[in-house]
């Protein structure tokens, strides 16, 4: 890849996946702290690491390879015509904002996001110590989409920023603007943030074939899947 793979590494012990009923779950752990820099995580990120809080991990189970990182191409990302819709929709509604600062009502939102959401997730009850050490980070400028709707805010997608790259880590966004697709826009928002600040990709995360909920992530292109230690299109 672009970079010399890190001389300290750690290996998790094995825990329930949270993605796939009776798989376990492992992963690598970086450990060398020269690679905590925006430019050398960018080089790990094309190696199929990512990011939670200051820890930057890839998996690594021995009976399971379903988890496979997945880019979208930037410049040459065009919207579907339904997300042409979805993005003129909520334009014509909200405003958009990018924000270099947390503000104090992110994390009620979030809160109210995996209530409402995702009660059968790892994440709830949410708690703000767990917000804090999944979303934020010491080492790495942390950038955060918002979308308001007159003097509330409904979304807030945060973001990686790297040279090359953007990284997408969690969008959470108020259940009560479902009908808005609001997850979708905000990955929208992401790549044509991307565009304008001259980057190359927008890194989506993992994409599990086998988990409905991160089937989404395909459906935004062109863009690429790790498969192998080689980016293949989809």
């Amino acid at each position: 890849m672009t970079d010399h793979f890190p001389a300290k590494i750690g290996l998790s012990q094995q825990f329930p996946c949270s993605y796939l009923e009776d798989k376990q779950e492992q992963l690598l752990v970086i450990l060398d702290h020269n690679y905590f820099t925006a430019k050398r995580f960018e080089s790990l990120l094309e190696m199929g690491f990512r990011r939670s809080g200051d820890q930057i991990y890839r998996p690594h189970c021995p009976a399971c390879h379903a988890c496979q990182s997945v880019r979208v191409v930037a410049p040459l990302f065009s919207p579907t015509n339904s997300q042409k819709r979805k993005l003129k929709k909520a334009n014509n509604q909200f405003q958009f904002v990018v924000s270099h600062q947390e503000r104090p009502e992110y994390y009620d939102l979030y809160a109210k996001y995996i209530t409402e959401r995702h009660q059968d997730g790892s994440m709830y009850p949410p708690n703000r110590v767990q917000y804090e050490s999944f979303l934020f980070c010491r080492w790495l400028p942390v950038t955060f989409l918002e979308l308001w709707y007159h003097d509330t805010l409904i979304a807030v997608a945060v973001t990686d920023t790297m040279p090359n790259a953007l990284s997408a880590i969690y969008t959470f966004y108020d259940p009560c603007f479902e009908d808005f697709s609001l997850g979708t826009v905000m990955i929208l928002l992401q790549i044509e943030h991307a565009k304008k600040q001259g980057k190359r990709h927008v890194y989506l995360g993992y994409q599990i074939d086998d988990c409905k909920k991160m089937r989404y992530k395909t459906q935004f292109t062109p863009a690429e899947r790790l498969q192998n230690d080689r980016w293949l299109n989809i």
